[in-house]
């Protein structure tokens, strides 16, 4: 074992691109598993009969787990490898995998990305806390786009290998179709990942830990039960007060604590608490986008799953194409510039968007899909460097864990809140006149179950209704992302520090600790 100090001037490793493939294949895995549920769901909502809300937490039992784990994710790394618990990461996302293809009902399929959600959370704060031991300033901005790259590249094979799964095979594939994914992303840690690890960095907070957990799942629990149950019931006031009682004694006994897990000395630096609010808003109108947008697809236009994930390519297009040449547009015009411009392109999309109607066909729709990845691109990358630029070292885990668990309650947020706003928009537009009481309750599920008892019942006006209410519901949800963007590039505009690249030395003063580095 080697022992080095990272600073100005040090000899980096030799080794370190390769070790970023390591990572690339890490994240890519993770990219790959986000998009290919959401083209899964019509079929899953079929097959298992599950509500707009049960299809909710399938994406959500995911996301929450995520979110709640990161921060201790990050210190455990820290403080015991960033190799092995990245391969520790893996190793659950894979069981999680194999649990997902074997369940046979909604429940055993919540547990499963719920399990899936504890692999994430430990690879994605350690994927980019090992890049300050790796990269120097100059070096990093690249390697955090390529990483974002990588995770891009994911989210349009998810929904095409997914879709083609889905066309020859059973629901299960595509949970399944992460294992060899898994194993790769092992093999690669195991094979070119250097082990770091920061001794000296805070113990995992389990009373932290759990208040966090249970703070986020109520929260999200009262926003996708409160559509069904009304805003004014009494269990979903009492879980909305639940999470603000748990997470404001989070954040009290986090600013009591002499090391904090959940460091808030961190929000107090401008630009690490507005480049990651700028990150959190985008994954928030991702995640919504990512939610809706398949349903429309496949029952509203009629695509089969393969065609969804095909459709959902120019997005995916613009995405890769904005993050591919963001680090010389931020190098010319400044990040904060950038990110403004991108939030700005992003509400444009949105809005334009939401002028969606049941007769507007797919090439509307791929036309505000491409300029709604160009904003992802252009907002998210140069956020993300921002944020990490201004992490000293002895905080890169519980730093970049913070930033990673903010982006994921955003996403979390994304999905409970305009998944219930669509829901609630979609049933109150359903005409259900004639139908007996139990068809027209399951009708009012989903725009899936809709179809389903259509069929059923040979009613062509409720299909006509279904789809109407479903793009009425679809354009509220994207009028909210407009709003949201708009309301994120002014901020940005606003706040975000006006450089055009990101320093170190505008981190907080700290000591330099060393590095274990195992050869």
């Amino acid at each position: 074992m080697a022992t080095v100090t990272h600073n100005a001037g040090v000899h980096r490793d030799p080794r370190r691109w390769w070790a970023l493939g390591a990572l690339v294949a890490s994240m890519l895995t993770l990219g790959f598993d986000m998009t290919i549920l959401n083209v899964a769901l019509p079929t899953m909502a079929g097959d298992l009969g599950a509500s707009t809300g049960e299809q909710q937490w399938m994406a959500d039992s995911y996301v929450v787990v995520f979110a709640a784990l990161m921060l201790p994710a990050g210190l455990l790394g820290d403080r015991f490898g960033r190799r092995l618990m990245l391969i520790t990461g893996l190793g659950i996302f894979l069981a999680g995998s194999v649990m997902g293809a074997l369940a046979g009902d909604v429940t055993w399929v919540i547990v499963a990305r719920s399990v899936m959600g504890v692999g994430a959370a430990l690879v994605t704060p350690l994927a980019l806390s090992v890049l300050p031991s790796l990269f120097g300033p100059a070096e990093r901005t690249r390697a955090i786009g390529i990483i974002s790259a990588a995770s891009a590249l994911g989210l349009p094979l998810g929904p095409i290998i997914g879709g083609w799964l889905l066309d020859h095979f059973w629901w299960g594939s595509v949970f399944l179709v992460n294992v060899p994914m898994a194993a790769l992303g092992i093999a690669a840690c195991v094979l070119l990942l250097p082990e770091t690890r920061d001794p000296a960095s805070p113990r995992v907070d389990v009373v932290s830990t759990a208040l966090t957990a249970a703070g986020l799942g109520a929260l999200i629990y009262a926003i996708i039960e409160a559509p069904t149950r009304g805003w004014g019931d009494p269990l979903v006031l009492g879980m909305f007060g639940g999470a603000l009682v748990l997470i404001a004694a989070l954040v009290a006994r986090e600013r009591r604590a002499a090391r904090p897990m959940l460091d808030m000395a961190l929000l107090g630096h401008r630009g690490f608490l507005f480049n990651t609010l700028a990150a959190t808003l985008v994954m928030f109108v991702l995640s919504g986008l990512l939610f809706v947008l398949p349903p429309y697809l496949q029952a509203v236009l009629g695509t089969d799953a393969l065609g969804t994930g095909v459709r959902l390519l120019p997005m995916m297009g613009g995405l890769l194409v904005a993050a591919r040449v963001a680090q010389q547009v931020v190098a010319r015009f400044g990040a904060r510039a950038v990110v403004s411009a991108g939030m700005v392109v992003l509400a444009f999309a949105a809005l334009l968007g939401s002028r969606t109607t049941v007769d507007s066909g797919y090439g509307f729709t791929a036309l505000w899909l491409s300029i709604t990845g160009v904003g992802f691109g252009f907002a998210l990358v140069p956020a993300m460097d921002g944020a990490l630029g201004t992490l000293p070292r002895d905080r890169a885990g519980s730093g970049s864990g913070l930033l990673m668990t903010l982006r994921q309650v955003g996403a979390a947020i994304g999905i409970a809140l305009l998944g219930s706003l669509l829901s609630g928009a979609f049933r109150d537009r359903l005409d259900v006149t004639g139908l007996p009481a139990q068809a027209a309750d399951t009708a009012g599920e989903s725009v899936v179950a809709a179809h389903v008892v259509a069929e059923r019942t040979g009613s062509a006006d409720l299909v006509a209704s279904a789809n109407s209410a479903y793009v009425h519901g679809m354009g509220l949800v994207l009028l909210v992302c407009g709003i949201a963007a708009l309301a994120s590039a002014l901020l940005a505009a606003a706040f975000l520090p006006g450089t055009t690249g990101v320093k170190e030395e505008s981190a907080p003063p700290v000591e330099v600790p060393q590095v274990d580095v195992r050869q």
